[in-house]
């Protein structure tokens, strides 16, 4: 039976699929068996990052599928180590569904009010709705300034509720969208800094992972 992590969010732009990508290459690179279910069949995002991937021969091999349903994806999902769950850039009911299906449930924030609101309601409803363990939860926070009081106001009001926020972010960095639009991940892109950057916010979503199945 392989892993299943799922990455969400109550409202798009908030890198949800740029964090899909990077835990996917992540562990591809280290041999694992990954596919990324991409559930937005509207945008599919993550399919088409594929194809510029592919187009380009780049290694790992990532393979991407788009579902209709959870239900769909989680009838292949123990055929790979790993199946990263892309959910669409809004909360709707296969967001719970997800949420109950995988060991792991990643939430990207942003700063603002306005994205750390929605993404505790997003989150406290899948516990208090759907039965969802709170520790299952992990709050990531994406496209971080250069504001230093900023990150921290942010950790500080995360800080109030019962989820586990992960260590490290994602900054809002140039490196990142040319390394997606090329078909890398943001942990592939050239640049040593933005990279370690995104490795650490990665393995932080690893470390956490294994915490919960180990």
């Amino acid at each position: 039976m392989g892993y299943k992590v799922g990455v969400v969010s109550q409202k798009g732009g908030v890198s949800k699929s740029t964090v899909a990508r990077a835990i996917a290459t992540t562990y591809a690179a280290a041999d694992w068996n990954v596919k990324v279910a991409d559930l937005d069949i509207n945008q599919a995002t993550t399919f088409t990052w594929l194809q510029r991937r592919l187009k380009r021969d780049i290694a790992p091999v990532v393979a991407v599928e788009t579902f209709g349903t959870v239900g769909q994806a989680l009838k292949v999902a123990d055929n790979y180590d790993l199946m990263v769950f892309d959910g669409a850039p809004h909360a709707n009911r296969a967001t719970a569904e997800i949420a109950q299906a995988v060991d792991l449930l990643v939430i990207p924030t942003g700063l603002s009010l306005d994205d750390l609101e929605p993404t505790v309601t997003l989150a406290n409803t899948l516990v208090e709705k759907h039965g969802v363990p709170v520790e299952r939860i992990a709050i990531v926070l994406s496209k971080v300034g250069d504001s230093a009081v900023e990150l921290d106001e942010a950790r500080t009001y995360l800080g109030h509720t019962p989820y586990h926020v992960l260590p490290g972010q994602i900054p809002e960095k140039t490196a990142f969208r040319r390394a997606q639009d090329g078909g890398l991940s943001i942990v592939e892109t050239p640049y040593r800094g933005p990279r370690e950057t995104a490795d650490k916010m990665v393995q932080a979503i690893i470390d956490r992972l294994e915490e919960l199945t180990n």
